[in-house]
């Protein structure tokens, strides 16, 4: 095989592996937002990591902080996938969620690779496009 089929091969490679991941990523973090809209805490609480399953002990805390906290994840009108951005080990998932009043919130998920799949390790709320501080 000439060495310009050969890197053909391995770019198309890595590319579906990234897709794979993201796609992966993507999974979890839908699977949590399923449910969240059925009040499932315990299944919500499965796609947390093992450091904030540590910290939050119980489902019933887990659910607690997203309703009080992060109304806009416990009950998303839309969600939508943005860009996914690699630091290092860490992985942040950029997603648009608009919320049943119709107002857009930005937040970055954190995941981590463990050895059950990809977990939330922590979600940040960002400042919208725009907004001045």
């Amino acid at each position: 095989m000439n060495r310009f089929v050969m890197a053909a091969v391995l770019v198309a490679a890595g590319a579906l592996g990234a897709q794979a991941q993201d796609a992966d990523i993507r999974g979890t973090i839908n699977q949590q937002f399923e449910a969240f809209k059925l009040d499932d805490f315990a299944t919500a609480f499965t796609f947390a990591s093992p450091s904030l399953q540590n910290f939050f002990q119980t489902p019933e805390n887990f659910g607690r902080m997203v309703t009080q906290g992060y109304p806009m994840v416990w009950r998303p009108a839309q969600v939508d996938y943005l860009e996914l951005r690699q630091e290092g080990s860490t992985y942040w998932q950029k997603v648009q969620i608009t919320d049943v009043d119709g107002r857009l919130h930005y937040l970055e998920y954190r995941m981590q690779q463990t050895p059950e799949g990809w977990r939330i390790n922590g979600v940040q709320i960002l400042d919208a496009p725009g907004a001045s501080v």
